[in-house]
């Protein structure tokens, strides 16, 4: 039986959206917090975040998504913006070939900032290079290379204007294996496939912390004196063993 620590757990993820201005960062989180759609938004100006709970494997696990604060507009989005972030989807508009071209720059950019941080009730919080167990704190420091924890996917947001596309399909689709991301065209207008989109990145994030833990002895041992337990089993989610690296429309 759980106790009632085990069963208050909860998981906190940051991640980011990132992509040019007007691609529709601001809507498709709206869309996703509180299904809401603002078709006169404007540029967003201070730092503005949402968090959402998704149930995982009989868990809550929470996302803190951050909103870029209209600084893109300027190539200025701060070290501080990304730091802590476990998940990112990078954003661009079909209508908008610049957008798109404008991809591997982001993705540079978050590469050059990526840090791992993931709270754990508060007391637990994952970096990168080394751990070290306390009393009331567990900190693993891991590497920090994109592929080893970040779980990000490639947006293409506006699928509703697809008599103006000008982003085929198949050129996102390219685009995403070749950098290693998930891929899925949105509409926040039409609140298509905006839900699946984080849920993909927010599960996947899950598998990928669990798998780490659970696949080092010591961790789990170390981990499980502080009370924490991340998975069962494998760590593996449902979601997780299906493929969305495809446009859903």
């Amino acid at each position: 039986m759980e106790s009632e620590e085990e069963a208050g757990q909860e998981y906190l993820f940051k991640i980011v959206l990132i992509g040019d201005s007007a691609v529709g960062k601001s809507n498709l989180l709206s869309r996703f917090a509180r299904n809401e759609f603002d078709t006169n938004t404007k540029a967003t100006i201070g730092v503005e975040f949402q968090t959402q709970a998704v149930e995982i494997e009989g868990k809550e696990v929470k996302a803190q998504i951050w909103d870029t604060a209209g600084q893109e507009r300027f190539r200025a989005v701060t070290s501080a913006y990304y730091r802590g972030a476990v998940g990112a989807l990078v954003v661009y508009d079909i209508s908008r070939k610049a957008t798109f071209e404008s991809v591997k720059r982001w993705l540079e950019e978050l590469t050059k900032h990526e840090r791992v941080s993931i709270y754990l009730n508060g007391d637990f919080e994952f970096y990168h290079l080394r751990y070290h167990i306390g009393r009331r704190k567990a900190r693993l420091r891991m590497d920090a290379h994109c592929d080893t924890t970040m779980a990000r996917m490639l947006v293409g947001n506006k699928c509703d204007l697809e008599n103006i596309r000008e982003v085929s399909v198949e050129e996102g689709k390219s685009l995403a294996e070749a950098e290693g991301l998930f891929f899925m065209e949105t509409s926040a207008l039409e609140a298509t496939n905006v839900q699946t989109a984080f849920e993909i990145v927010i599960r996947e994030i899950y598998t990928n912390i669990s798998r780490k833990v659970l696949n080092s002895d010591s961790y789990k041992a170390e981990l499980s004196v502080n009370r924490v337990n991340l998975v069962n089993g494998t760590g593996s989610s449902k979601l997780g063993q299906l493929n969305f690296s495809c446009c859903a429309k």
